[in-house]
């Protein structure tokens, strides 16, 4: 009973930390992920924004990024100048903290599988190594803990 008690308990737990904060919405600007919060401070560099609500209107530029869209994204356009906001591969995340660079890293809960994808640095508050399915990934908030 105890071990079933304790497989229990440790499903849980990883299924806990992966769960999709609903309260995190995705945008990219220039093929790069950032969070709406992160360009509300910065609306001087903002030159137009796109809004879809659903996976299915997305436009073909963004196709690739409808496993983040379960909040709706927001497609931003910088301004001439500001294209080259600190970024950094998923992957080069992965390799900065000793872990294999094709490894899935967890943004707020949704699972990144290509770790080519460019985030912003923005949305990088808290990183973390964690177990997940058995490997060690990085676990990332947006947002700041309180």
């Amino acid at each position: 009973m105890k071990k079933l008690l304790y497989s229990f308990l440790i499903l849980s737990s990883a299924t806990l930390f992966a769960q999709k904060n609903p309260a995190t919405k995705f945008a990219v600007a220039n093929d790069v992920v950032g969070t709406v919060d992160m360009f509300n401070g910065k609306k001087d560099i903002i030159q137009s924004m796109n809004v879809y609500k659903t996976s299915a209107n997305l436009p073909q530029n963004l196709k690739k990024f409808s496993y983040l869209a379960d909040q709706g994204i927001v497609e931003f356009k910088l301004k001439k100048g500001y294209e080259n906001l600190d970024r950094i591969t998923l992957a080069q995340l992965n390799e900065q903290q000793n872990i294999a660079k094709d490894t899935p890293v967890l943004i707020d809960g949704y699972e990144f599988t290509n770790t080519g994808t460019n985030v912003f640095g923005d949305i990088l508050a808290n990183v973390e190594v964690k177990d997940y399915n058995g490997k060690k990934s990085l676990f990332i908030t947006t947002t700041q803990k309180k």
